[in-house]
């Protein structure tokens, strides 16, 4: 892929990865094909989902199950969001984590 289609793809996914990512990214994609690249930018998940999600079911975990941390879901849920505290906590960081999974799932997967 070349250099103006990486800046494209960019500028349409960017939202859904971390702003100081983006050199990093830019190489990755240009080391993919354009299908493999739209696949894999295709899986990211969107952070104002995961905003959503926390305001409305942080409680039982759906937001952590929703970015892929299935573990902490559970535990999220089984402890009642932390007894809130960690609903709370999750309404402020839970963008900036989905960011961070999406950008190590883009950076780790085994495409060439």
């Amino acid at each position: 892929m070349d250099s103006y289609q990486a800046n494209q793809l960019l500028m349409v996914y960017g939202s859904k990865l971390p702003p100081a990512s983006f050199p990093m990214v830019k190489e990755r994609l240009e080391q993919l094909d354009d299908p493999m690249a739209n696949m894999l930018l295709a899986q990211l998940k969107d952070p104002t989902i995961s905003l959503v999600l926390s305001i409305l079911l942080g409680g039982y975990g759906i937001d952590r199950i929703y970015i892929g941390e299935v573990g902490l879901g559970i535990l999220k849920l089984l402890t009642c969001g932390g007894l809130g505290v960690w609903w709370l906590i999750d309404l402020f960081l839970i963008m900036e984590r989905t960011r961070e999974n999406n950008l190590n799932q883009l950076m780790n997967s085994s495409l060439p």
